[in-house]
């Protein structure tokens, strides 16, 4: 079986929903330029992100997406807009790119990353 490449993904997306792939799109370049060392790869049906450690991933469902971070549960959330009751991982959830900078995206993938290199030190 041959991965799955992140164009080939965003075409899928694309395909259900044009918002979402805004979406998507938008979370993609944020991190590109939050984390200018973060790489990415196809994985568990979304995208995951790596800068030394995997730190969290874009995903896209019918109605929203969601950037979800395995050690979120190691997050102190500053701002109350992480989600999720689990052992670790913890998400935002996204229905509009307007919510990327309301829901202050930009910090939690900073909060996530650290929370990570510092579980994996």
């Amino acid at each position: 079986m041959t991965k799955k490449s992140v164009q080939a993904l965003l075409e899928d997306i694309r395909l259900v929903s044009e918002q979402n792939y805004e979406i998507v799109g938008a979370v993609r370049a944020l991190i590109k330029i939050t984390i200018e060392s973060a790489s990415e790869e196809v994985k568990y049906g979304g995208i995951l992100f790596t800068s030394g450690v995997q730190f969290g991933g874009v995903f896209a469902y019918k109605a929203h997406v969601t950037v979800e971070f395995g050690n979120g549960a190691k997050i102190i959330d500053p701002f109350g807009f992480l989600e999720g009751t689990g052992k670790g991982r913890r998400h935002v959830k996204l229905m509009s790119v307007s919510q990327i900078k309301d829901k202050k995206l930009a910090q939690y993938l900073l909060l996530a990353l650290q929370a990570t290199k510092q579980d994996n030190a």
